[in-house]
């Protein structure tokens, strides 16, 4: 114990104790007055009042901080919903715009041809490794639709339904080398057939085909079916000639045909599930 008292530490310590005292002592002696003493007391304490105040500060700072941030997650919560209803409202709004456009075209042709009878149905399926736009709709045989139906996007011709299954059905594109309808120009009425072609298909286009040499066929013409098939209307439009070429193996010419759409993007289509010819309605 004797040691303890007599080391350095202690008498150290015993020292800045007695310095804080004394500081405590001249404090309360000068009141709030400014002399040598409270200045010299003030300049050693000084940097305890300094440490003390920033600590203070910082605290109101945190505290301030996350009051503010709280307000701002709320705001940004509050944004993100409306932007979510706007969105929300913007493909509603998208929905039925596309819809309106695919009624609006169908109904004229519906008023050219008042035995026409349509169901619609939505794209719920596209084959990636297929480079001929085939797809496939939610609507089967148990919705009337069978093989051979034509499928439309308002009054153009997309394709025809290749295999109609019990709740869902394959499109064959225009496009797809499988495909062929019976086709001629509306100005010229030369007529012939379109089908799908490998390498046009690439590009999205179909070609008109085994047209004479002579052929009247040019840029802008307007491609519609012939109607020579039982499961084909006449004049349903396929497309615009883009191009006009020369076969490699005979001596026909071809025109390339851009389709009326982009079949690649429809989401909704219209299957043309009944229709009466023309010997029929005799």
């Amino acid at each position: 114990m004797k040691n303890l008292f007599r080391s350095s530490r202690f008498k150290l310590i015993a020292a800045v104790i007695a310095l804080l005292l004394v500081g405590m002592f001249l404090c309360a002696a000068n009141g709030y007055g400014e002399t040598a003493q409270s200045s010299v007391v003030g300049t050693i304490f000084a940097p305890a009042h300094w440490v003390a105040s920033k600590l203070s500060d910082g605290l109101d700072k945190i505290a301030g901080t996350a009051t503010g941030n709280a307000q701002y997650e709320q705001k940004i919560d509050e944004l993100q919903q409306e932007l979510g209803d706007l969105q929300n409202q913007l493909a509603d709004y998208n929905n039925l715009k596309t819809q309106n456009e695919l009624y609006k075209d169908a109904l004229e042709l519906k008023e050219d041809n008042p035995d026409f009878t349509y169901l619609q149905a939505s794209v719920i399926g596209r084959d990636s490794a297929n480079p001929f736009c085939t797809f496939t709709i939610n609507k089967g045989t148990l919705n009337d639709v069978k093989d051979g139906d034509a499928v439309l996007y308002g009054n153009y011709l997309v394709g025809v339904i290749k295999k109609a299954y019990p709740t869902y059905s394959i499109v064959s594109s225009i496009i797809d080398p499988d495909f062929g309808v019976s086709a001629y120009d509306i100005d010229t009425k030369e007529l012939s057939y379109v089908t799908g072609d490998a390498e046009l298909a690439q590009d999205g286009y179909c070609k008109f085909e085994n047209l004479d040499s002579t052929t009247k066929v040019s840029y802008g013409s307007i491609i519609a079916t012939a109607g020579i098939s039982s499961t084909m209307p006449k004049d349903i439009i396929i497309g615009t000639v883009r191009d006009i070429n020369d076969e490699v193996t005979d001596i026909s010419t071809y025109a390339v045909i851009e389709p009326g759409t982009d079949i690649d993007k429809i989401d909704e289509c219209l299957i043309l599930t009944g229709f009466e010819t023309e010997s029929e309605a005799e």
